[in-house]
Protein backbone atom coordinates (compact mmCIF):
# COMPACT_ATOMS: atom_id res chain seq x y z
CA UNK A 1 0.00 0.00 0.00
CA UNK A 2 1.45 3.37 -0.99
CA UNK A 3 2.14 6.25 1.37
CA UNK A 4 -1.00 8.15 0.33
CA UNK A 5 -3.16 5.13 1.11
CA UNK A 6 -1.35 4.55 4.39
CA UNK A 7 -2.08 8.12 5.43
CA UNK A 8 -5.74 7.75 4.44
CA UNK A 9 -6.07 4.57 6.48
CA UNK A 10 -4.50 6.27 9.48
CA UNK A 11 -7.11 9.03 9.22
CA UNK A 12 -9.83 6.39 8.96
CA UNK A 13 -8.73 4.83 12.24
CA UNK A 14 -9.82 7.97 14.09
CA UNK A 15 -13.47 7.46 13.09
CA UNK A 16 -13.65 3.72 12.54
CA UNK A 17 -14.03 1.42 15.53
CA UNK A 18 -14.10 -1.88 13.66
CA UNK A 19 -11.36 -4.06 12.19
CA UNK A 20 -9.16 -2.83 9.35
CA UNK A 21 -7.62 -5.81 7.56
CA UNK A 22 -4.80 -5.02 5.17
CA UNK A 23 -2.59 -7.23 2.97
CA UNK A 24 -0.14 -9.14 5.12
CA UNK A 25 -2.53 -9.52 8.06
CA UNK A 26 -3.08 -13.13 9.18
CA UNK A 27 -6.79 -13.02 8.32
CA UNK A 28 -6.38 -11.19 5.01
CA UNK A 29 -6.46 -14.33 2.84
CA UNK A 30 -9.89 -15.34 4.11
CA UNK A 31 -11.22 -11.79 4.45
CA UNK A 32 -10.31 -10.85 0.89
CA UNK A 33 -12.39 -13.56 -0.76
CA UNK A 34 -16.05 -14.42 -0.85
CA UNK A 35 -17.65 -17.85 -0.94
CA UNK A 36 -17.42 -17.94 -4.72
CA UNK A 37 -14.78 -15.39 -5.72
CA UNK A 38 -11.21 -14.34 -4.93
CA UNK A 39 -9.97 -10.77 -4.73
CA UNK A 40 -7.10 -8.56 -3.67
CA UNK A 41 -8.64 -5.45 -2.06
CA UNK A 42 -6.49 -2.70 -0.59
CA UNK A 43 -8.32 -3.24 2.70
CA UNK A 44 -11.28 -5.04 4.21
CA UNK A 45 -13.27 -3.06 6.77
CA UNK A 46 -15.42 -4.87 9.34
CA UNK A 47 -17.61 -2.25 11.03
CA UNK A 48 -19.10 -2.77 14.48
CA UNK A 49 -21.63 0.05 14.30
CA UNK A 50 -23.58 2.18 11.88
CA UNK A 51 -21.09 4.96 12.60
CA UNK A 52 -18.32 2.67 11.38
CA UNK A 53 -20.23 2.04 8.15
CA UNK A 54 -20.59 5.78 7.61
CA UNK A 55 -16.86 6.26 8.11
CA UNK A 56 -16.07 3.37 5.77
CA UNK A 57 -18.29 4.74 2.99
CA UNK A 58 -16.77 8.20 3.31
CA UNK A 59 -13.28 6.71 3.24
CA UNK A 60 -13.93 4.78 0.03
CA UNK A 61 -15.60 7.77 -1.62
CA UNK A 62 -12.90 10.19 -0.55
CA UNK A 63 -10.10 7.92 -1.72
CA UNK A 64 -11.82 7.26 -5.05
CA UNK A 65 -11.60 3.51 -4.55
CA UNK A 66 -13.83 0.76 -5.87
CA UNK A 67 -16.25 -0.25 -3.11
CA UNK A 68 -17.70 -3.69 -2.46
CA UNK A 69 -20.31 -4.31 0.22
CA UNK A 70 -20.46 -7.86 1.57
CA UNK A 71 -23.27 -9.52 3.45
CA UNK A 72 -22.98 -13.29 3.32
CA UNK A 73 -20.63 -13.33 0.34
CA UNK A 74 -22.59 -15.89 -1.69
CA UNK A 75 -23.16 -13.75 -4.76
CA UNK A 76 -22.35 -15.73 -7.90
CA UNK A 77 -20.98 -12.64 -9.65
CA UNK A 78 -18.41 -12.04 -6.89
CA UNK A 79 -19.52 -8.50 -6.05
CA UNK A 80 -18.42 -8.92 -2.42
CA UNK A 81 -14.74 -8.46 -3.20
CA UNK A 82 -12.52 -6.59 -5.67
CA UNK A 83 -8.94 -5.78 -6.56
CA UNK A 84 -7.24 -2.72 -5.05
CA UNK A 85 -10.45 -1.31 -3.60
CA UNK A 86 -12.34 -1.31 -0.31
CA UNK A 87 -14.56 -4.10 1.01
CA UNK A 88 -17.09 -3.32 3.73
CA UNK A 89 -17.79 -6.65 5.43
CA UNK A 90 -21.05 -6.33 7.41
CA UNK A 91 -20.71 -9.60 9.34
CA UNK A 92 -20.32 -7.69 12.61
CA UNK A 93 -23.80 -6.18 12.19
CA UNK A 94 -25.79 -9.37 12.60
CA UNK A 95 -28.14 -8.79 15.53
CA UNK A 96 -31.63 -10.30 15.21
CA UNK A 97 -34.23 -8.79 17.53
CA UNK A 98 -38.01 -9.10 17.82
CA UNK A 99 -38.98 -5.45 18.30
CA UNK A 100 -42.79 -5.78 18.26
CA UNK A 101 -44.25 -9.09 19.43
CA UNK A 102 -47.84 -8.24 18.55
CA UNK A 103 -47.02 -7.30 14.96
CA UNK A 104 -44.17 -9.83 14.69
CA UNK A 105 -41.74 -7.12 13.64
CA UNK A 106 -38.11 -8.18 13.57
CA UNK A 107 -35.06 -5.94 13.19
CA UNK A 108 -32.19 -7.72 11.46
CA UNK A 109 -28.67 -6.40 10.95
CA UNK A 110 -27.49 -6.13 7.37
CA UNK A 111 -24.70 -8.65 7.98
CA UNK A 112 -26.87 -11.43 9.42
CA UNK A 113 -27.27 -14.75 7.66
CA UNK A 114 -30.54 -16.59 7.19
CA UNK A 115 -29.35 -19.39 9.44
CA UNK A 116 -28.87 -16.88 12.26
CA UNK A 117 -32.32 -15.45 11.59
CA UNK A 118 -34.06 -18.82 11.55
CA UNK A 119 -32.36 -19.88 14.79
CA UNK A 120 -33.22 -16.60 16.52
CA UNK A 121 -36.87 -16.63 15.46
CA UNK A 122 -37.59 -20.31 16.15
CA UNK A 123 -38.09 -19.86 19.93
CA UNK A 124 -40.72 -17.22 19.14
CA UNK A 125 -42.57 -19.48 16.70
CA UNK A 126 -41.81 -17.04 13.88
CA UNK A 127 -40.23 -17.27 10.45
CA UNK A 128 -39.49 -15.17 7.37
CA UNK A 129 -39.69 -16.64 3.90
CA UNK A 130 -36.08 -16.53 2.78
CA UNK A 131 -33.67 -18.57 0.70
CA UNK A 132 -32.56 -22.15 1.20
CA UNK A 133 -28.99 -21.80 2.59
CA UNK A 134 -28.03 -20.96 6.18
CA UNK A 135 -24.90 -18.98 5.35
CA UNK A 136 -26.50 -16.78 2.68
CA UNK A 137 -26.68 -13.16 3.79
CA UNK A 138 -29.96 -11.47 4.57
CA UNK A 139 -28.94 -8.30 2.75
CA UNK A 140 -27.93 -9.63 -0.65
CA UNK A 141 -30.76 -12.11 -0.93
CA UNK A 142 -33.42 -9.62 0.17
CA UNK A 143 -32.27 -6.74 -2.00
CA UNK A 144 -32.42 -9.00 -5.06
CA UNK A 145 -35.67 -10.80 -4.28
CA UNK A 146 -35.59 -13.81 -1.98
CA UNK A 147 -37.16 -16.96 -3.47
CA UNK A 148 -37.31 -19.56 -0.71
CA UNK A 149 -39.27 -22.44 0.77
CA UNK A 150 -42.33 -20.36 1.65
CA UNK A 151 -42.42 -18.21 -1.47
CA UNK A 152 -45.83 -19.34 -2.76
CA UNK A 153 -47.49 -18.77 0.62
CA UNK A 154 -45.64 -15.72 1.95
CA UNK A 155 -43.97 -14.20 -1.11
CA UNK A 156 -40.42 -13.03 -1.61
CA UNK A 157 -38.18 -12.10 1.30
CA UNK A 158 -38.39 -8.48 0.16
CA UNK A 159 -42.19 -8.60 0.37
CA UNK A 160 -41.87 -8.91 4.16
CA UNK A 161 -39.64 -5.82 4.52
CA UNK A 162 -41.44 -2.88 6.13
CA UNK A 163 -38.46 -0.55 6.59
CA UNK A 164 -34.71 -0.29 6.14
CA UNK A 165 -31.85 1.73 7.59
CA UNK A 166 -29.54 2.84 4.78
CA UNK A 167 -26.14 4.53 4.74
CA UNK A 168 -26.03 6.55 1.54
CA UNK A 169 -23.13 7.51 -0.71
CA UNK A 170 -22.49 10.74 1.21
CA UNK A 171 -22.24 8.84 4.49
CA UNK A 172 -25.64 9.86 5.81
CA UNK A 173 -28.09 7.52 7.54
CA UNK A 174 -31.66 7.52 6.26
CA UNK A 175 -34.71 5.41 6.89
CA UNK A 176 -36.68 4.02 3.99
CA UNK A 177 -40.27 2.88 4.34
CA UNK A 178 -43.74 3.38 2.96
CA UNK A 179 -44.01 6.85 4.49
CA UNK A 180 -40.36 7.90 4.70
CA UNK A 181 -38.31 8.05 1.50
CA UNK A 182 -40.85 5.82 -0.25
CA UNK A 183 -39.12 5.89 -3.63
CA UNK A 184 -35.88 4.65 -2.07
CA UNK A 185 -37.92 2.00 -0.27
CA UNK A 186 -39.38 0.92 -3.62
CA UNK A 187 -35.92 0.77 -5.19
CA UNK A 188 -34.09 -1.29 -2.58
CA UNK A 189 -36.74 -4.01 -2.82
CA UNK A 190 -35.35 -5.60 -5.95
CA UNK A 191 -32.79 -2.99 -7.01
CA UNK A 192 -29.89 -4.68 -5.22
CA UNK A 193 -27.11 -2.73 -3.54
CA UNK A 194 -27.26 0.18 -5.98
CA UNK A 195 -28.42 2.81 -3.52
CA UNK A 196 -26.46 2.43 -0.31
CA UNK A 197 -25.49 0.08 2.49
CA UNK A 198 -28.51 -1.39 4.25
CA UNK A 199 -27.32 -1.69 7.83
CA UNK A 200 -30.63 -3.00 9.19
CA UNK A 201 -33.96 -4.30 7.91
CA UNK A 202 -37.30 -4.40 9.70
CA UNK A 203 -39.28 -7.44 8.58
CA UNK A 204 -42.83 -8.52 9.33
CA UNK A 205 -42.34 -12.18 10.25
CA UNK A 206 -45.17 -14.72 10.33
CA UNK A 207 -46.12 -17.40 12.86
CA UNK A 208 -44.80 -20.79 11.81
CA UNK A 209 -45.10 -24.45 12.70
CA UNK A 210 -42.87 -27.31 11.74
CA UNK A 211 -43.07 -28.02 8.01
CA UNK A 212 -43.14 -31.13 5.85
CA UNK A 213 -39.93 -31.07 3.86
CA UNK A 214 -37.83 -33.48 1.85
CA UNK A 215 -36.85 -35.08 -1.43
CA UNK A 216 -38.77 -37.38 -3.75
CA UNK A 217 -36.66 -38.95 -6.53
CA UNK A 218 -37.58 -40.65 -9.80
CA UNK A 219 -35.42 -42.39 -12.45
CA UNK A 220 -33.77 -40.15 -15.02
CA UNK A 221 -35.65 -41.99 -17.76
CA UNK A 222 -38.91 -40.55 -16.40
CA UNK A 223 -37.72 -36.95 -16.29
CA UNK A 224 -39.82 -35.65 -19.17
CA UNK A 225 -43.10 -37.01 -17.82
CA UNK A 226 -42.32 -36.13 -14.22
CA UNK A 227 -41.45 -32.52 -15.06
CA UNK A 228 -44.65 -31.92 -16.99
CA UNK A 229 -46.75 -33.63 -14.32
CA UNK A 230 -44.96 -31.72 -11.57
CA UNK A 231 -45.86 -28.39 -13.15
CA UNK A 232 -49.51 -29.46 -13.42
CA UNK A 233 -49.51 -30.56 -9.77
CA UNK A 234 -48.18 -27.18 -8.63
CA UNK A 235 -50.97 -25.38 -10.49
CA UNK A 236 -53.56 -27.30 -8.49
CA UNK A 237 -51.64 -27.44 -5.21
CA UNK A 238 -52.38 -25.19 -2.25
CA UNK A 239 -50.03 -22.26 -1.82
CA UNK A 240 -48.63 -23.91 1.29
CA UNK A 241 -46.68 -26.16 -1.10
CA UNK A 242 -43.47 -24.85 -2.66
CA UNK A 243 -41.29 -27.13 -4.77
CA UNK A 244 -38.10 -27.39 -6.81
CA UNK A 245 -37.31 -29.98 -9.49
CA UNK A 246 -33.61 -30.72 -10.13
CA UNK A 247 -32.16 -32.76 -12.98
CA UNK A 248 -28.79 -33.72 -14.48
CA UNK A 249 -26.97 -33.32 -11.16
CA UNK A 250 -23.32 -33.91 -12.14
CA UNK A 251 -22.54 -35.25 -8.65
CA UNK A 252 -25.20 -37.95 -9.05
CA UNK A 253 -24.55 -39.11 -12.60
CA UNK A 254 -25.28 -36.15 -14.84
CA UNK A 255 -27.76 -37.30 -17.52
CA UNK A 256 -28.28 -40.54 -15.58
CA UNK A 257 -28.96 -38.76 -12.28
CA UNK A 258 -32.42 -39.18 -10.79
CA UNK A 259 -34.81 -36.30 -11.18
CA UNK A 260 -35.25 -34.92 -7.68
CA UNK A 261 -38.36 -33.09 -6.55
CA UNK A 262 -37.88 -31.15 -3.32
CA UNK A 263 -41.07 -30.20 -1.50
CA UNK A 264 -41.85 -27.91 1.41
CA UNK A 265 -45.38 -27.86 2.82
CA UNK A 266 -45.91 -24.92 5.15
CA UNK A 267 -47.90 -26.59 7.92
CA UNK A 268 -47.79 -29.51 10.33
CA UNK A 269 -51.10 -31.22 9.48
CA UNK A 270 -50.16 -34.62 7.99
CA UNK A 271 -53.49 -35.01 6.21
CA UNK A 272 -53.24 -31.66 4.42
CA UNK A 273 -49.57 -32.27 3.64
CA UNK A 274 -50.36 -35.64 2.08
CA UNK A 275 -53.14 -34.15 -0.02
CA UNK A 276 -50.67 -31.64 -1.41
CA UNK A 277 -47.64 -33.91 -1.86
CA UNK A 278 -49.13 -37.30 -2.82
CA UNK A 279 -50.01 -36.20 -6.38
CA UNK A 280 -46.28 -35.63 -6.94
CA UNK A 281 -45.48 -39.10 -5.60
CA UNK A 282 -47.85 -40.59 -8.18
CA UNK A 283 -46.02 -39.00 -11.12
CA UNK A 284 -43.64 -41.92 -11.63
CA UNK A 285 -41.54 -44.63 -10.02
CA UNK A 286 -40.46 -43.30 -6.64
CA UNK A 287 -36.92 -44.47 -5.85
CA UNK A 288 -36.36 -42.26 -2.78
CA UNK A 289 -38.66 -40.34 -0.46
CA UNK A 290 -37.47 -38.72 2.77
CA UNK A 291 -40.23 -36.16 3.26
CA UNK A 292 -40.79 -35.67 6.99
CA UNK A 293 -41.98 -33.11 9.51
CA UNK A 294 -39.07 -30.86 10.44
CA UNK A 295 -38.45 -27.47 12.07
CA UNK A 296 -38.49 -24.76 9.42
CA UNK A 297 -34.87 -23.87 10.27
CA UNK A 298 -33.85 -27.40 9.23
CA UNK A 299 -34.97 -26.80 5.64
CA UNK A 300 -31.94 -24.53 5.22
CA UNK A 301 -28.76 -26.28 4.09
CA UNK A 302 -25.15 -25.45 4.86
CA UNK A 303 -23.35 -23.53 2.16
CA UNK A 304 -19.94 -24.77 1.05
CA UNK A 305 -16.99 -22.57 0.13
CA UNK A 306 -15.77 -23.38 -3.37
CA UNK A 307 -12.15 -24.60 -3.41
CA UNK A 308 -9.61 -22.21 -4.95
CA UNK A 309 -9.73 -22.30 -8.72
CA UNK A 310 -13.29 -23.59 -8.92
CA UNK A 311 -15.73 -21.40 -10.83
CA UNK A 312 -19.50 -21.54 -10.78
CA UNK A 313 -21.34 -20.14 -13.77
CA UNK A 314 -25.06 -19.67 -13.25
CA UNK A 315 -27.79 -18.30 -15.44
CA UNK A 316 -31.49 -17.86 -14.74
CA UNK A 317 -34.74 -16.97 -16.43
CA UNK A 318 -38.46 -16.79 -15.78
CA UNK A 319 -41.24 -18.76 -17.44
CA UNK A 320 -44.83 -17.56 -17.83
CA UNK A 321 -47.65 -20.09 -17.79
CA UNK A 322 -48.11 -20.31 -21.55
CA UNK A 323 -44.48 -21.36 -22.08
CA UNK A 324 -44.16 -23.95 -19.32
CA UNK A 325 -44.73 -27.03 -21.49
CA UNK A 326 -42.18 -26.00 -24.14
CA UNK A 327 -39.53 -25.02 -21.58
CA UNK A 328 -39.83 -28.25 -19.59
CA UNK A 329 -39.58 -30.32 -22.75
CA UNK A 330 -36.38 -28.51 -23.74
CA UNK A 331 -34.88 -29.00 -20.27
CA UNK A 332 -35.75 -32.70 -20.19
CA UNK A 333 -34.12 -33.27 -23.57
CA UNK A 334 -31.03 -31.29 -22.57
CA UNK A 335 -30.77 -33.15 -19.27
CA UNK A 336 -30.55 -36.49 -21.08
CA UNK A 337 -27.50 -35.46 -23.12
CA UNK A 338 -23.88 -35.92 -22.10
CA UNK A 339 -22.33 -32.75 -20.72
CA UNK A 340 -25.66 -31.37 -19.54
CA UNK A 341 -25.47 -28.55 -16.99
CA UNK A 342 -27.14 -28.92 -13.64
CA UNK A 343 -30.70 -27.66 -14.07
CA UNK A 344 -33.16 -26.50 -11.43
CA UNK A 345 -36.78 -25.44 -11.86
CA UNK A 346 -38.41 -23.49 -9.03
CA UNK A 347 -42.10 -22.90 -8.49
CA UNK A 348 -43.12 -19.31 -7.86
CA UNK A 349 -46.49 -17.65 -8.42
CA UNK A 350 -48.94 -17.62 -5.53
CA UNK A 351 -48.26 -14.76 -3.13
CA UNK A 352 -45.53 -13.39 -5.40
CA UNK A 353 -48.01 -12.82 -8.22
CA UNK A 354 -50.57 -11.09 -6.02
CA UNK A 355 -48.26 -8.12 -5.44
CA UNK A 356 -48.82 -5.38 -8.06
CA UNK A 357 -46.16 -5.31 -10.77
CA UNK A 358 -44.93 -1.84 -9.86
CA UNK A 359 -45.08 -2.19 -6.07
CA UNK A 360 -41.38 -3.05 -5.85
CA UNK A 361 -38.37 -3.01 -8.15
CA UNK A 362 -38.56 -6.81 -8.44
CA UNK A 363 -40.04 -7.01 -11.91
CA UNK A 364 -40.99 -10.65 -12.52
CA UNK A 365 -44.22 -11.05 -10.61
CA UNK A 366 -46.21 -12.99 -13.21
CA UNK A 367 -43.78 -15.87 -13.74
CA UNK A 368 -44.96 -19.38 -12.91
CA UNK A 369 -41.48 -20.91 -12.82
CA UNK A 370 -37.87 -19.83 -12.52
CA UNK A 371 -35.19 -21.91 -14.20
CA UNK A 372 -31.52 -21.99 -13.25
CA UNK A 373 -28.58 -23.67 -14.97
CA UNK A 374 -25.20 -24.14 -13.34
CA UNK A 375 -21.79 -25.35 -14.48
CA UNK A 376 -18.99 -25.77 -11.94
CA UNK A 377 -15.33 -26.66 -12.14
CA UNK A 378 -11.91 -25.25 -13.00
CA UNK A 379 -11.95 -22.47 -15.58
CA UNK A 380 -11.15 -24.77 -18.55
CA UNK A 381 -14.04 -27.06 -17.63
CA UNK A 382 -16.47 -24.18 -17.39
CA UNK A 383 -15.28 -22.69 -20.67
CA UNK A 384 -15.56 -26.06 -22.41
CA UNK A 385 -19.18 -26.31 -21.27
CA UNK A 386 -20.12 -22.85 -22.49
CA UNK A 387 -21.01 -23.73 -26.13
CA UNK A 388 -23.56 -26.36 -25.05
CA UNK A 389 -24.89 -24.01 -22.41
CA UNK A 390 -25.29 -21.19 -24.92
CA UNK A 391 -27.07 -23.55 -27.31
CA UNK A 392 -29.48 -24.57 -24.54
CA UNK A 393 -30.32 -20.96 -23.73
CA UNK A 394 -30.71 -20.14 -27.39
CA UNK A 395 -33.39 -22.82 -27.56
CA UNK A 396 -35.02 -21.46 -24.42
CA UNK A 397 -34.88 -17.82 -25.53
CA UNK A 398 -38.29 -17.68 -27.27
CA UNK A 399 -39.97 -19.09 -24.18
CA UNK A 400 -38.26 -17.40 -21.22
CA UNK A 401 -37.76 -13.82 -20.11
CA UNK A 402 -35.88 -11.76 -17.58
CA UNK A 403 -33.35 -12.99 -15.08
CA UNK A 404 -33.09 -13.37 -11.31
CA UNK A 405 -30.13 -11.33 -10.08
CA UNK A 406 -29.40 -13.70 -7.20
CA UNK A 407 -28.76 -16.55 -9.66
CA UNK A 408 -26.70 -14.73 -12.24
CA UNK A 409 -22.93 -15.02 -12.48
CA UNK A 410 -22.42 -12.27 -15.03
CA UNK A 411 -23.27 -8.57 -14.94
CA UNK A 412 -23.00 -7.21 -18.45
CA UNK A 413 -25.49 -4.83 -20.04
CA UNK A 414 -27.63 -7.71 -21.32
CA UNK A 415 -27.77 -9.18 -17.82
CA UNK A 416 -28.81 -5.88 -16.26
CA UNK A 417 -31.47 -5.43 -18.93
CA UNK A 418 -32.82 -8.91 -18.17
CA UNK A 419 -32.99 -8.21 -14.44
CA UNK A 420 -34.59 -4.77 -14.88
CA UNK A 421 -37.06 -4.24 -17.76
CA UNK A 422 -36.96 -0.74 -19.34
CA UNK A 423 -39.64 0.94 -17.21
CA UNK A 424 -38.19 -0.51 -14.01
CA UNK A 425 -34.68 0.52 -15.01
CA UNK A 426 -35.70 4.11 -15.79
CA UNK A 427 -37.35 4.49 -12.42
CA UNK A 428 -34.35 2.96 -10.67
CA UNK A 429 -32.01 5.29 -12.57
CA UNK A 430 -33.96 8.28 -11.25
CA UNK A 431 -33.59 7.00 -7.67
CA UNK A 432 -29.91 6.32 -8.31
CA UNK A 433 -29.41 9.88 -9.51
CA UNK A 434 -30.87 11.19 -6.25
CA UNK A 435 -29.03 8.94 -3.81
CA UNK A 436 -25.81 7.90 -5.58
CA UNK A 437 -25.11 10.30 -8.46
CA UNK A 438 -21.43 9.36 -8.55
CA UNK A 439 -22.20 5.62 -8.77
CA UNK A 440 -20.11 4.74 -5.73
CA UNK A 441 -22.22 1.60 -5.32
CA UNK A 442 -21.37 0.07 -8.67
CA UNK A 443 -20.38 -3.48 -7.62
CA UNK A 444 -23.78 -4.99 -8.41
CA UNK A 445 -26.05 -5.42 -11.40
CA UNK A 446 -25.45 -1.78 -11.87
CA UNK A 447 -28.03 0.88 -12.51
CA UNK A 448 -26.29 3.99 -13.74
CA UNK A 449 -27.60 7.40 -12.67
CA UNK A 450 -29.39 9.14 -15.51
Amino acid sequence: MNNVMNAAVERLRRDFGGDIIEPGAPEYASASRTVLASGGPACVLRPRSVGDVRAAVRFAAGAGLVLSVRGGGHGFAGFGTNDDGVVIDLSGLAKVEVVDKERHLVRIGGGATWGQVAAALAPHGLAISSGDTRSVGVGGLTLGGGIGWKVRKHGLALDSVVAAEVVTADGQVVRAGAEENPELFWAIRGGGGNFGVVTAFTFAAHPTTDVFFGRIAFPASEAAAVLQGWAECLRRAPEELTSIANLANPLAGGPRAPIEVLVAFDGDDPRLAAQAIDPIRRLGTVIADDVALRPYADTLVDGAVAPPGIRLFTRSGFVDRESVREVLAILAAAGAAEGAPFMSVRSVGGAVARVPRDATAYAHRRAELMIVTMVAGPAPVVEAARPALEALWAGLAPHVGGAYANFLASAGEEDVAAVYPPRTYERLAAVKRQWDPGNLFARNHNVRPR
